[in-house]
């Protein structure tokens, strides 16, 4: 019993040992060692890693890239519409040295990050351009991002705005609006189409005043018109010229 008493307690302090000098790092994790404090220019890994006990520590660091969802941000946008706003980023780790050394945490510290960003880019911009120029906006928010996050040894790969929820009090007021703009665009489109139409008679009507023969078959052609419309009115159609020239030759009484 006192032989066994005394194996237990080294063949522990041998298991811890092992433990602590003995790592194995995945393909897609790197070791931060710090040696008395000290860390090294490079990560170690993967592998199989040695360390020296009480003298070195490791840290890990997952290398792949990391998907974090951005909470609901409240924004006002430059015309004064309040909106909630979320995202998710796409980021990983370059250098995990710098990562671990320069941060004290860089998930929670790009968490942070990307909502601040968020919320400063957006409110920068109309409620038009949230809905209609989201490719542009998740480009420069993932420049913003990948510039304060280089420091750290992040490296932001993408960025994409999930929701934009509108109050619906707003949603109404945005629908009078698309409303009242494409009113205003049939209006246009409309009075575009009567100064085309117009300009065409004009152009039509100088091309028969020049023209007596051309007078004389379009008058013909609009007889044949009449004459193909199967009514008991008879209607006789006469240029001005010709009332003209009638008025002219009828004698005063």
């Amino acid at each position: 019993m006192t032989g066994l008493s005394i194996l237990i307690p080294v063949l522990g302090v041998l298991l811890f040992l092992i433990t602590s000098i003995v790592k194995v790092l995945k393909e897609y994790e790197r070791g931060v060692i710090f040696t008395l404090g000290r860390v090294g220019k490079k990560a170690s890994g993967p592998g199989l890693i040695l360390l020296i006990p009480f003298i070195q520590t490791m840290r890990k660091v997952d290398m792949r890239t990391l998907v974090h969802d951005v909470p609901s941000q409240d924004v006002i946008s430059r015309d004064n519409v309040s909106v909630k706003v979320n995202a998710v980023i796409y980021y990983r780790v370059i250098d995990s040295v710098k990562a671990v050394v320069q941060v004290e945490n860089y998930m929670a510290a790009t968490s942070q990050l990307a909502q601040t960003t968020l919320r400063s880019v957006l409110g920068k911009h109309e409620l038009d351009e949230m809905l209609q120029e989201r490719d542009k906006l998740n480009h420069d928010i993932q420049e913003i991002l990948d510039a304060q996050t280089e420091a750290w040894g992040i490296k932001v790969a993408n960025v994409e705005i999930k929701h934009v929820d509108v109050d619906q009090s707003m949603i109404r007021a945005i629908a009078k609006q698309a409303e009242a703009e494409r009113e205003r665009r049939a209006r246009v489109i409309s009075a575009e189409g009567e100064f085309q139409a117009a300009a065409k008679l004009a152009e039509a009507g100088a091309v028969l005043s020049s023209q007596g023969n051309a007078m004389q078959l379009r008058y013909l052609n609009t007889l044949q018109e009449i004459a193909s419309d199967r009514t008991n009115t008879i209607v006789f159609p006469f240029s001005m010229d010709e009332l003209k020239g009638m008025l002219k030759h009828d004698p005063k009484p």
